[in-house]
């Protein structure tokens, strides 16, 4: 489903002297009506992690997550398990590597372009 392992099962912090990327994305597939954006804001709070989500009117889905390399292998390992009752069909369309948002404090969805 995803290009990204789980490396730990423990929460990290960003202030354990690792260095914060931030990555560009965009989800496809079943990925609307399934709580994806809900369900992306729980998880990226679980391990520590900034950005944001939010549905696009083409039926993809965008965000920009912000943490250590850990916390970001945490994410997705946790987002995916989250739908172990129910797994979801979608793939990681486009992903880049953006510059870090430094004043950044939480993960939040934001409200749709259209």
């Amino acid at each position: 489903m995803n290009d990204i392992q789980e490396n730990s099962p423990t929460t990290v912090g960003a202030d354990a002297g690792q260095t914060l990327r931030r990555l560009r994305l965009s989800f496809v597939g079943e990925v609307q009506a399934v709580g994806f954006r809900w369900t992306a804001r729980e998880q990226a709070r679980s391990v520590g992690a900034t950005g944001w989500v939010r549905n696009e009117d083409d039926g993809s889905v965008s965000m920009e997550l912000q943490g250590t390399d850990e916390q970001i292998a945490l994410y997705f390992g946790r987002f995916n398990r989250a739908y172990a009752w129910h797994p979801i069909d979608y793939i990681i369309a486009e992903k880049e590597d953006i510059p870090v948002l430094e004043d950044e404090h939480d993960f939040t969805v934001r409200l749709s372009q259209w």
